[in-house]
């Protein structure tokens, strides 16, 4: 069992930077992929980034690639998500997540979520 508590959301205009960070519980934190994942009104939610146990592989959607950076500290069994150059389209809500080492991009994978942190991007 693993319970996973998002913060660092807020509003943000174009262009700028936001922290996200999702703590986890758990004696076995380091040994699951975590992945973030995001939610627009209206929209599906689509995955945006996935990290291996050791946080020596990660995985990008391509709308995020080369502006978001996925890191973890499994000492502090903790996730970030580094999101810099925001868009308005990167406004959304964002969970993390955890799953087994054959989690990617399919948010059926992950087996633990939080609750969620709103990211807005607005002038």
């Amino acid at each position: 069992q693993v319970q996973l508590v998002e913060s660092g959301g807020g509003l943000v205009q174009p262009g700028g930077s936001l922290r996200l960070s999702c703590a986890g519980s758990g004696r076995t934190f380091s040994s699951y992929v975590m992945g973030w994942f995001r939610q627009a009104p209206g929209k599906e939610r689509e995955f945006v980034a996935r990290i291996n146990w050791s946080g020596s592989i990660t995985y990008y959607a391509d709308s995020v690639k080369g502006r978001f950076t996925f890191s973890r500290d499994n000492a502090k069994r903790t996730v970030y998500l580094q999101m810099n150059s925001l868009k308005p389209e990167d406004t959304a809500v964002y969970y993390c997540a955890a799953g087994a080492r054959s989690a990617v991009v399919d948010s059926h994978e992950y087996n633990w979520w939080g609750q969620g942190t709103q990211v807005t991007v607005s002038s």
